[in-house]
């Protein structure tokens, strides 16, 4: 079982960075694959970044290329996304998620293939 917490949302202008957090429970989480997720009102939940447990080379969705970082740290069991150049269009309620199996470019976006969820953070940003 991996129980997984985000933090670090807020409200920061356009052009403005956050750093979200997510940490984790669970002795094994350096074993899990990490995944970023966001929901803004009225539009389906959809995949941001993920990160394999091997730390190997991260996934990102094309609108966040070149503005958004996912980092891990295992001894800490925390996940990080920094998130650089906002844009309003970025407004969402942030979830990080959790699974043990192995991620592919097209895996990594459907929801049903994570199988631990946080309770997401809140990030707004304002023009």
């Amino acid at each position: 079982q991996v129980q997984l917490v985000e933090s670090g949302g807020g409200l920061v202008q356009a052009g403005g960075s956050l750093r979200l957090s997510c940490a984790a429970s669970g002795r094994t989480f350096s074993t899990y694959s990490v995944g970023w997720f966001r929901q803004a009102p009225g539009k389906e939940r959809e995949a941001v970044t993920s990160i394999s447990w091997s730390n190997g080379s991260p996934y990102y969705q094309d609108s966040v290329k070149g503005r958004f970082i996912v980092s891990r740290d295992n001894a800490k069991n925390t996940v990080s996304l920094q998130m650089n150049s906002l844009k309003p269009e970025d407004t969402a309620v942030y979830y990080c998620a959790a699974t043990a199996r192995a991620l592919s470019s097209s895996s990594y976006k459907a929801r049903d293939y994570w199988n631990y969820w946080g309770q997401g953070t809140q990030v707004t940003v304002s023009s």
